[in-house]
């Protein structure tokens, strides 16, 4: 059984932005959630950390700067999630604003995996680029970056991703590398472009490039990056805050890219009404879903698309690849848990998985479907080639999950082919007989870095509402502000009477409710269609339910008890 536990709130916090004029509920949220003081919450552009701060962003601007005046070919190596293509996106569109000769490569995972590897410089190569760019990738490439420079192709890495004990032999620009004090250690992988071409832009002004013609305008690329930095699942801090809020006022008012834009309307939503849950669950999976199904390379063309013709036929195609990416998605799961039922996980430290006819590209969403059911550290895996097999994982609070694989390869110098990744989420390569002694290495290593409460599953709420809480406009308020990774959404607990109930699309429960204070909601509960006893106690989050033009307040129930 979850434990439930409210938020811790600052009163000294609390003060003050109740003093600035928030509302009560708005002071205690955003207190719960490390507030100090208002200007916090203040999202203009103008408060960005500056340029300036990132190690390697000015020498990259030169060294940008100085391919832009020579005409050499730049060309961008992308991964091939949402966070790799919105960044290639923003890196292609941006260096060409800024003058440069550019395009970009992104490899098929199924073929090249992950990264600026030797592989994927021999396919660079054909293009005779003078200088490639990697985005989202390359901070573990020292094999594919020195390659690239036996061919006389010189290497800038634009990354976020943590760095192992040796970097690659040229320009890196990583919040994360040893020597960087950017405050913020959490930007996606399309924030350090963004970065990057803030640094350049004020190069090129330096040099007078912008004398005789107006100095392009880099916040139209915002729309990527909020759509990569939610995706992506970086912790929201102060600075990620104000480019996913500049992005989304950008989608609002209608002024995003026509990819953007035609994604929303593949999706059936609007975006003058644009969220986080938007980009983190409904566009993010559609771009996704190319790099896992087929070539991301289609997603990235849906971004760069010139205008809504180009993109709306490219949108329809991510539609439906994330619709067959859901089915595949189903059967592993189903098998998943299958073979779960017949193990003992209350006695384990972490799950790992293998079966050969799993789909490759969906491994990481299937390893997070079951985290999220047993909490505990979870690894997919899927045949990768006839010795090899690629696995994806996903952690809880409690577990490193990078720092776990690398004490794991540590330990056991002959396991691991490669490996990558966050404290939340991972990747590596096995030999295929090896995946039991894997198995078995890696939850030792669980259990000596995890204490023993890490396993009972904590869900954190804001406490229970008052009654003028549950109204439609603190709905819609909430719901439009930025809310994510670090930064969570506000969710609830209080105890109901269940007067209504029925089952729904077969798989989720439809509920009017009443609450302590007397008032009668809907409610929703998803993936969950066993029936509910009279009375519960339930943590839910507050949303807006649209429907034939009506609008009303709704309950989206995450557990019950």
């Amino acid at each position: 059984m979850p434990l439930i536990r409210t938020r811790t709130v600052s009163e000294s916090c609390h003060g003050l932005l109740l003093a600035a004029g928030l509302s009560a509920l708005e002071a205690r949220l955003y207190a719960a959630r490390g507030i100090a003081h208002p200007t916090e919450l203040e999202h203009e552009l103008a408060r960005l950390l500056p340029f300036t701060a990132l190690k390697g962003a000015g020498d990259a601007a030169v060294r940008l700067a100085d391919a832009i005046a020579r005409r050499e070919r730049i060309l961008v190596v992308a991964d091939y999630d949402a966070d790799g293509a919105t960044a290639c996106a923003t890196a292609v569109k941006g260096l060409g604003l800024l003058g440069a000769v550019v395009d970009f490569v992104v490899p098929n995972r199924f073929e090249y995996g992950y990264g600026l590897t030797p592989e994927i410089v021999a396919l660079a190569a054909q293009q005779s680029p003078d200088l490639i760019v990697t985005v989202d990738n390359g901070i573990a490439s020292v094999a594919g970056v020195a390659a690239a420079q036996a061919r006389g192709i010189e290497v800038l890495v634009t990354d976020h991703h943590l760095p192992g004990d040796v970097l690659p032999d040229c320009l890196i620009v990583n919040p994360n590398q040893p020597g960087c004090t950017f405050p913020s250690k959490h930007l996606a992988g399309v924030g350090v472009m963004f970065y990057v071409l803030m640094a350049l832009r004020a190069e090129l002004r330096a040099r007078g490039a912008f004398a005789s013609a107006p100095e392009p305008n880099l916040a139209q690329l915002l729309d990527y990056v909020a759509l990569g930095t939610v995706a992506d699942v970086v912790r929201l801090d102060t600075n990620n805050r104000i480019l996913v809020e500049q992005g989304l006022k950008r989608m609002r008012a209608g002024r995003a890219s026509p990819g953007v834009l035609a994604l929303f309307a593949a999706a059936a939503r609007n975006p003058a009404k644009a969220s986080c849950f938007d980009l983190g669950f409904t566009l993010g999976p559609r771009l996704n879903a190319a790099g896992r199904l087929d070539d991301m390379s289609l997603g990235i063309a849906c971004l760069l698309a010139g205008d809504e013709a180009a993109a709306m036929p490219l949108a329809r195609e991510l539609d439906q690849m994330n619709r067959a990416r859901r089915e595949i998605e189903s059967g592993m799961r189903e098998e998943a848990e299958g073979v779960l039922a017949n193990m003992a996980i209350e006695a384990q430290h972490s799950i790992s998985l293998f079966r050969p006819d799993w789909h490759q590209g969906v491994i990481g969403i299937v390893a997070s479907r079951v985290k999220d059911r047993f909490h505990r550290p979870t690894l997919v895996f899927a045949q990768a080639s006839e010795t090899e097999i690629k696995g994806s994982g996903r952690s809880i609070p409690g577990l490193h999950l990078r720092d776990a694989l690398d004490l794991v390869s540590k330990r056991h110098p002959d396991l691991i082919l490669k490996f990558g990744g966050h404290a939340m989420a991972a990747g590596l390569s096995l030999r295929a007989p090896d995946f039991a002694r894997f198995a078995a290495a890696f939850e030792a290593v669980c259990r000596e870095l995890m204490p023993p409460e890490a396993l009972t599953r904590v869900i954190e709420t804001d406490g229970v509402p008052e009654a003028d809480d549950y109204a439609m406009d603190v709905a819609e308020r909430l719901e439009r502000q930025v809310w994510g990774q670090g930064f969570p959404a506000p969710r609830f607990h209080d105890e109901f009477r269940v007067l209504e109930q029925r089952v729904v699309g077969e798989r989720h429960l439809k509920l009017r409710l009443r609450n302590r204070h007397g008032l009668i909601v809907e409610a929703m509960r998803f993936s969950y269609a066993d029936p509910l006893p009279a009375s519960v106690s339930a943590v839910f989050t507050l949303s807006v339910n649209e429907f034939r033009g009506e609008r009303m307040l709704q309950l989206m129930i995450e557990h019950c008890e």
